[in-house]
């Protein structure tokens, strides 16, 4: 079974999508997207906040796999993956040459639509959390209520700010960003009453940072949401 999922499975998507750079250009400081081209990724079966192990297959790179969510839906022949610079790899990934062969297992993850028990949805992230949230948030069903609550330390740090305004505004939905320093912004029980009243009614999706996900994981409980309608995906930085 491991070599099946491990070795073959992997082996046998990266031959049939054929996934190679194409471009790499910069979000936000320290953060940058690769957009590779493959074949056939209409037939993908991946969800908005899933992830895939991906691997980079120059020199330095090969031998590492390291998960990263998509930051959009794959738009046949390309599909986007958003990295911020912490371990080698990551920081490398910004001087990836258009070229470069890539291979990929997965998808994997439950941070999905599918998880969904209520007909509203509050999403949080913090920096280069927003990836998987704005996958996700592409991938809603057309009729669901959506709050999106983002948070980073400067503007600058609003990673697809755009991007998810425009999706926010086309499902009539309600954005908001909390832009400061931690110690000075905080999103407390009494903040995030202020922007979801509604909360305990509402399946909560939080990426982020251990202790963001966390805390905000521990206010929308205190705020009346159950536990079966809150679902994290952390990033370790």
């Amino acid at each position: 079974m491991v070599l099946v999922y491990r070795v073959a499975q992997p082996a046998w998507r990266s031959l049939r999508h054929r996934l190679r750079v194409v471009e790499v250009h910069p979000e936000a400081p320290g953060v940058v997207s690769v957009v590779c081209r493959g074949r056939h990724l209409d037939r993908l079966a991946v969800s908005g906040g899933q992830f895939f192990i991906w691997h980079f297959l120059t020199r330095e790179l090969w031998w590492q796999g390291h998960p990263y969510s998509l930051s959009a839906l794959p738009q046949p022949p390309y599909i986007r993956v958003t990295v911020k610079g912490l371990g080698d790899q990551s920081s490398a990934m910004a001087s990836l040459r258009p070229g470069t062969w890539v291979a990929v297992e997965g998808p994997y993850g439950a941070f999905t639509h599918h998880a969904r028990v209520r007909d509203g949805v509050a999403l949080f992230a913090a920096g280069v959390g927003i990836t998987p949230v704005r996958a996700l948030l592409e991938d809603l069903p057309a009729g669901v209520d959506v709050v999106v609550v983002v948070r980073a330390s400067t503007p600058a740090d609003l990673v697809h700010r755009d991007e998810v305004a425009t999706l926010v505004r086309q499902r009539g939905g309600r954005l908001q960003e909390i832009v400061g320093p931690r110690h000075k912004v905080r999103l407390n029980a009494k903040v995030v009453r202020s922007i979801v009243p509604d909360i305990a009614y509402r399946d909560v999706y939080i990426c982020g940072p251990d202790g963001f996900s966390a805390a905000i994981a521990d206010v929308a409980q205190q705020l009346g949401t159950g536990p079966e309608q809150i679902h994290t995906e952390t990033f370790g930085f």
